[in-house]
Order: structure tokens, then C-alpha cells, then sequence
């Protein structure tokens, strides 16, 4: 608030009262001189005085309200504009304080601002200030003083500007506000949630805390596209009218600590602010989802619709509106994941598994080529012989923030952003070279094959059938010693390429096995048509064949994997039981014809080396 001082001393003078009542500039006539100069002297006086004359009328006659104070705040003169804006004569205010008049003392930055200009250390001051007319009415008047050059004076002048504040108001509202439902706008309501959290504590009060109900309808596009816009912008409308009821009625229009914004598309979120706790949001959020589930009658048509909510309540201190809002659209996210029409709050656990997973998948790809995964191998046991026959290579990822990760907390994530590609190769290339480096430090024992999960997704952005020739060369592994797994519900009801691969896979003399089987569509007709050498049986079915304390097997589990099994044998199968935990339940396998088992009861997944052993070791070792 600074500016220029402006002005001329003539001018100056013009607007106090006549200058030779308090400081008589000129001498009187009779001390004159004689002759010409005593006349050109009275001249020039005659000159100032009509000079001073015209000054002071033009003051008085100004439409912009002015008054000369001096250096002690104290008004001079005033003139009529002044007096009409404030309501009063103008000799009413002679005399009076200027702050007074204009309310420069509300405000200490303002007040400091007015004392330097008065002693004439600011050459200008320029504020806004809301005054109040004697007969009830206010108004918005913009303050300018200055000093007025050659006196000790400042020249105060005071503009109405409510007409302008007025206009501002009512673009600011058209530009904070929905033009459809009228609701706050996004832009208003982050305003209003930064001005919240971003308030110092000495300003805050009640509870300190804030909740949020990020809102978001359920098939509102269907609504546009079937039945038009002007119908979808009318059910938003009724929504926000629904939703501002909901905030009145469950009491927090009375404090005025609640906000019911659009935030764009069909979005909607209720701000709740000095919230007293989740319970508080969850009880406004269950009511906002009733209100909306209520069907609309719109023009003639009847329309019912659902609502998902995200539910976030907090501690204001620490927390920041992108820190809130990621929270709120994370929650939203949950509540539709979890089957829409419902509220769901946040849960700080849930979004760290989510913000772990969003770190993996970020670091996914690089980590293959920093040499971060490594392969651990399980036995496939002959429940026969007890002899090793093959081994499944199961992956581990090395995160240096994480630690070691099992497959089921990143091949997920690889599936979806496509890296399982390249990891798949390098889990096929390791495992083939690992396999054949085994056959040549033990020739004089059997080969053993090597088991290789493969993803749907490495069939179709890959060319699995030429990755798995050019490694099998590469290695010098026999494609007899390769085994491929795939899931049952990715390999049932294969046509088209995924087909092609499997079968192009075995006529080249590689095994295809179907992993988890009964879990998925257990169509077993189906099993004649795919090229599948082996059906590994899902664990579920061993875990029928335990004992548990002071209780007997289900007999209908034993003559469920004996059937499997026999089937599996009259097409040419193999059967290979996984999760096989204790020697009886090996003894019952075993008993019912079941070719191989993997489980703990014959190793966990280990090391390289280990396996090495275990090819070399005595068949009854491997159960101890």
C-alpha cells in the first residue's frame, strides 16, 4: 500500500481554510512600498486569493468524497461528498479523528501503515474497509490518503466501491460455483480445505479434525447415454439437492462446518469439517447412500441409482489437501472395487499393501535387469520309488526395500503391466540352463525335468514357442526335461493361438501341465482335446486326505482323487498331488495310484545346491 505523493502547493493550500487566517503568507497592505511594486505585489495577492478561491470551491464541489487532515489525525476540513457518504453535516466534522471516521485502526498493519504516512515517512496508503451509513446500510469504500505537498497535511479520500464489490461478489460466485446443481465447485471447495488445514493452530477451533465422503455414482454414464443429457444434468441436480439434506439434517448445517461440493462429472464430495470422529462420517455416509438409493421420479422418467462412497476422517494437524483428497479417491476406489452401492473408510493397512504394490510395480521391470530375482527349486517325488524326478522352479525377488517376495506378491503385478514377459524368459532361460548343469554333474543318476509356471500373457504379447526353442538350444537341455505349468482356467477353454502354442510346444516333445486342477472349470471333456501331459492336483484334495485330532478323513475325498487319477491315466496322464504334508497322507496318494507328490514332506523350496543333494541321496532320505 504505497504510492507517489501528487499535487502542487497552490492546490494544496486551495483546499484548507484561507491561508492568511493561519499563516499569513503575505504582509498587509500598508507596509508596502510606494510607487509600482507596492501594486504588482497587491496584484499577485489578488491573483492567490481568486486562485485559492476557485481551489476551495472545486473542493467543495467534488463528487469524490476528501478531507485535508493534519499530522495529528485530526480532520481540517471536509468536504460535502464526504459528509453525504458518511451520513453527517459537513461542520460535523471538524475536529474528529480520521481513523475514527474511516475504521483505519482495525487493523494493525493498516493503523501502523496511516501513523508513517501522517509523520511523512510512507508517501501513500491505499485500503479497503466495509463502513456503516447511520441509517442501518453498509458499504465497501476504498481509502487513499497522501500528503499534501508544501504543508504538514495529508489529504484523506474515500470511494465507494460497493457497486464494484457487488459484481465481484456475484462473478466469484458464477465462478465458484456448479452451473448445473449450483453446488460449490471443485475450485471452491479446495479453497475452503486448504483454508481449513492450512489455518495456524492458535486459529483453530473445535476438535482439530476433519472428515471427508468422496462420492461417486454408480452407471451415471448409462444414464447419459441411454436417456440424454438434459435427463443426466436433472438427476445431478436432484442428487445435490439430496445430498445438501442429508448434511442439513444430520446437523451440520446448523454450525456451518459442512461443505456439499460437485467436484465434476457425476462426483460429489461432503466436507466435515470439526468432525468428531469416523463415526460421525460413517453415519453421514450411510445416510447420503440411503438418500440416494431413493428412486427419482425426473420429467416422467422413474430412475434408480446407487452410490459408491470413500470415507476418510483425521487429525487436521500434519495433513495435507492432496494428502486428504488421495486418501478419499483411494477409499472410493475400494468401495467400487468391492461391488459399489456402499461406503467404505480408509484403512491405512490396505492403502500400505497398496502403496507396497504400487512400489513393486514401479521397480518391477529394472529389477530384472539389476539381477534381483533368483530361482529356488522344489522336488517332484515319485510316490513310488521316492526317487526325485523333477523339480518346479519357483521365482524370489530380492527387493532391497522389501526383502525376499514370494511369486504371489509381484507375478500378479507382472501379469497386469505386462513385465511378465521379460521375467518369464529369464525364469525359463535360469531354470533350463539350471536343470541341464544338473544332468551333467550327476550322470550316472536319471535326468530330472524342470517344471516352468507360464502366464496366459506370455502366450499372447510373446512368442513363446520360438523363446522355448532358442533357450532349449541355447542350454542343450532335451525338450523331454522341460515341463510348462499353466493354470486350469487359463488353459481350459484355449482356442486360437494360446492353442497353437501349447500344441506346437508339445510336438516339439515339451510337457504341458495343467497346475492347480479342480479349482478352476473342471471341465473334464475338455481334456481330451488339449495337449496336456500332466494334471497337478490342487491342494484342497490332499488336505481332505489328513487326520485331524480325534476325527477320520472324509471318505468322499480319497474316492474323489481316485477317480481323478484313474481318468488321468485312461487319457494318458500323469497325476502329480501338491501340498503333500505327512506320510500318510503320501500312503493314501500312493494307494489310490497318484503318480508324484510335491510338499513339505519331501522338501521345502530350496537352493540349487540342495537339490543336488537330494538327486544323489537315498529315496527314504527325502521323507525324513
Amino acid at each position: 500500500m504505497s504510492g507517489t505523493s501528487e499535487g502542487t502547493g497552490s492546490a494544496a493550500d486551495s483546499i484548507r481554510p484561507a491561508a492568511t487566517e493561519r499563516h499569513p503568507a503575505v504582509p498587509a497592505a500598508s507596509t508596502a512600498p510606494s510607487g509600482a511594486p507596492g501594486r504588482a505585489t497587491a496584484g499577485r495577492t489578488a491573483v492567490r486569493e481568486s486562485e485559492l478561491r476557485d481551489y476551495r470551491a472545486a473542493f467543495n464541489a467534488a463528487h469524490l468524497a476528501m478531507a485535508v487532515v493534519d499530522r495529528d489525525g485530526f480532520v481540517v476540513n471536509a468536504n460535502a461528498a464526504l459528509a453525504g457518504l458518511l451520513g453527517v453535516e459537513p461542520h460535523a466534522l471538524d475536529g474528529r479523528n480520521a481513523a475514527d471516521l474511516v475504521d483505519l485502526a482495525a487493523e494493525a498493519r493498516t493503523w501502523q501503515a496511516y501513523r508513517e504516512v501522517l509523520r511523512g515517512r510512507r508517501a501513500r496508503l491505499r485500503c479497503t474497509r466495509r463502513l456503516k451509513h447511520p441509517d442501518g446500510h453498509s458499504l465497501w469504500t476504498e481509502i487513499t490518503l497522501g500528503p499534501v505537498p508544501g504543508t504538514g497535511d495529508v489529504l484523506l479520500s474515500v470511494a465507494d466501491i460497493s457497486d464494484r464489490r457487488d459484481l465481484q461478489a456475484r462473478l466469484r460466485h458464477l465462478q465458484m460455483h456448479d452451473p448445473v446443481t449450483r453446488l460449490p465447485n471443485r475450485a471452491l471447495f479446495f479453497e475452503r480445505l486448504s483454508a481449513a488445514l492450512e489455518a495456524p493452530s492458535y486459529e483453530r477451533r473445535g476438535t482439530g479434525r476433519i472428515g471427508l465422503c468422496y462420492l461417486d455414482l454408480d452407471g451415471f454414464k448409462a444414464v447419459n447415454d441411454t436417456l440424454g443429457h438434459r435427463v443426466g444434468d436433472r438427476l445431478l441436480t436432484a442428487v445435490a439437492a439430496r445430498l445438501t439434506h442429508c448434511a442439513d439434517q444430520s446437523g451440520y448445517g446448523r454450525t456451518g462446518g459442512h461443505l456439499v461440493a460437485r467436484l465434476g462429472g457425476d462426483e460429489f464430495a461432503l466436507l466435515v469439517e470439526d468432525s468428531t470422529g469416523t463415526e460421525q462420517l460413517a453415519d453421514l455416509a450411510r445416510s447420503a447412500l440411503a438418500a440416494v438409493q431413493e428412486p427419482f421420479d425426473l420429467a416422467g422418467q422413474r430412475l434408480s441409482v446407487s452410490a459408491s462412497i470413500g470415507v476418510v476422517e483425521r487429525v487436521t494437524a500434519g495433513t495435507s489437501a492432496t494428502a486428504l483428497m488421495q486418501a478419499a479417491d483411494t477409499t472410493l476406489y475400494w468401495a467400487k472395487e468391492d461391488g459399489k452401492a456402499r461406503w467404505t473408510l480408509f484403512d491405512p493397512e490396505r492403502n500400505a499393501h497398496r502403496m507396497t504394490r504400487q512400489a513393486l510395480s514401479s521397480t518391477l521391470r529394472p529389477a530384472v535387469e539389476r539381477d534381483e530375482f533368483v530361482l529356488e527349486y522344489q522336488p517332484l517325488v515319485d510316490l513310488e520309488s521316492g526317487v526325485v524326478r523333477g523339480v518346479e522352479a519357483l521365482v524370489r525377488w530380492n527387493h532391497p526395500q522389501f526383502g525376499t517376495l514370494t511369486p504371489n506378491r509381484f507375478i500378479g503385478i507382472a501379469e497386469e503391466d505386462g513385465s511378465i514377459v521379460q521375467l518369464g524368459q529369464w525364469v525359463l532361460r535360469t531354470a533350463c540352463r539350471q536343470a541341464r548343469r544338473w544332468q551333467i554333474e550327476h550322470p550316472s543318476d536319471a535326468p530330472v525335468f524342470v517344471s516352468v509356471n507360464v502366464a496366459v500373457r506370455q502366450v499372447w504379447d510373446s512368442d513363446l514357442v520360438g523363446d522355448v526353442a532358442e533357450i532349449l538350444a541355447e542350454t542343450g537341455l532335451a525338450p523331454q526335461l522341460l515341463q510348462l505349468e499353466l493354470t486350469e482356467s487359463a488353459v481350459m477353454g484355449s482356442a486360437g493361438r494360446p492353442l497353437q502354442a501349447l500344441q506346437a510346444l508339445s510336438d516339439m516333445g515339451v510337457r504341458i501341465a495343467i497346475d492347480d486342477f479342480g479349482t478352476g472349470y473342471s471341465n473334464l471333456a475338455y481334456l481330451s482335446r488339449l495337449p496336456v501331459s500332466v494334471l497337478k492336483l490342487d491342494g484342497s484334495f490332499v488336505r481332505g486326505f489328513r487326520y485331524e485330532e480325534g476325527a477320520h478323513p472324509n471318505p468322499a475325498d480319497e474316492t474323489i482323487v481316485e477317480a481323478l487319477v484313474q481318468l488321468a491315466h485312461r487319457l494318458g496322464l500323469t497325476v502329480t498331488a501338491e501340498c503333500v504334508e505327512t506320510a500318510g497322507q503320501a500312503a493314501r496318494l500312493r494307494r489310490v495310484g497318484c503318480d508324484t507328490g510335491q510338499g513339505w514332506l519331501y522338501s521345502r523350496a530350496v537352493a540349487p545346491e540342495r537339490i543336488a543333494e537330494m538327486i544323489s541321496a537315498r529315496p527314504q532320505d527325502l521323507a525324513r
